[in-house]
């Protein structure tokens, strides 16, 4: 206990140590921040005051976009503030509040991914029980699972870390706190904690990776008996869940299923699923939509008429 406390901070040394690459950095993650605010508030507005909140996808739509709000704000805002100032220090416990948090809503998201994926497979390969296996009681249930294994994801990393003992130096090379940066500044063999965190984030994202990739092959095999219609519609509804997953998951895989080492290439690869992912899901999941473009019409359009018709 007395060496952990020997280091009450650390110092993220952040992206690049170039003022004028901070300054741009700054201004990018800004859009990016505003971005995905915009964009989440809006899928999330519009699928609770549409019809579209009574459809399993669309429910879990709304709560992923929930998700990808709380989840890039655990990082985001704390980026952007260390790209302006000279020091980037954190506390020991803001650092270890940050890991959890990021974890937690990471973990979240991920279940909630993973629920989308199941909803997709079941409308496609048995329609005749759609209505059974996701029910609205179902669909609480899985979105209830996603916060409990958030919660036992985030909880095992949190505690392989809050024992660690620090004893110097504080520098964390990352923009943020991350199990393989604290593990590599601890003052003790962190040999198998890097393997239990192996287990906790990489193997159990490439198992769900691939899981998600067998449920998505399963439902390629059951279109091909569709008409031309509903197997373009069936395709272009799993097309969107794929870009996600393949943009999520490959980062977090190449981050995490090595052994306990940072790389610099992982600051590039953490950027994608802790800020651009959450960034292109409203495109993602709009754009290639047809029903949540109406939706987005319907209660924004109607909104601006009947604000302006109020004002006459």
């Amino acid at each position: 206990m007395e060496n952990r406390n020997n280091v009450t901070e650390f110092i993220l040394l952040g992206l690049s140590k170039n003022k004028k690459v901070q300054i741009l950095c700054f201004l990018f993650f800004l859009l990016c921040y505003l971005a995905i605010w915009l964009g989440n508030l809006i899928i999330m507005a519009s699928i609770t005051y549409s019809q579209l909140i009574n459809q399993p996808m669309y429910f879990f739509l709304n709560y992923l976009a929930l998700s990808d709000l709380l989840y890039t704000s655990t990082v985001t805002p704390k980026l952007m503030t260390d790209l302006l100032t000279g020091k980037k220090v954190i506390s020991y416990h803001n650092c270890m509040t940050q890991l959890f948090t990021t974890h937690f809503f990471g973990g979240v998201e991920v279940c909630i991914i993973t629920g989308m994926a199941y909803d997709r497979y079941v409308a496609i390969c048995k329609p005749l029980h759609y209505a059974i296996l996701m029910s609205r009681q179902r669909c609480n249930s899985i979105l209830g699972a996603s916060c409990a294994g958030g919660f036992l994801h985030s909880i095992g990393l949190f505690l392989l870390a809050i024992f660690l003992p620090f004893c110097g130096p504080n520098e964390i090379d990352h923009y943020f706190c991350d199990v393989y940066p604290l593990l590599k500044l601890a003052c003790t063999d962190t040999h198998k904690i890097g393997f239990l965190v192996i287990a906790n984030s990489g193997l159990m994202g490439l198992g769900i990776f691939v899981v998600l990739m067998a449920s998505y092959f399963m439902i390629l095999c059951n279109v091909r008996a569709y008409s031309a219609e509903n197997r373009r519609k069936a395709l272009s509804t799993c097309s969107s869940h794929i870009t996600v997953v393949i943009l999520f998951f490959a980062p977090v895989i190449f981050v995490y299923i090595r052994p306990a080492t940072t790389l610099p290439e992982d600051k590039v690869f953490t950027l994608f699923y802790t800020i651009i992912v959450p960034m292109l899901n409203p495109l993602i999941y709009t754009l290639r939509n047809t029903e949540m473009k109406n939706a987005v019409r319907k209660v924004w359009c109607g909104a601006r008429f009947w604000k302006g018709k109020s004002m006459i």
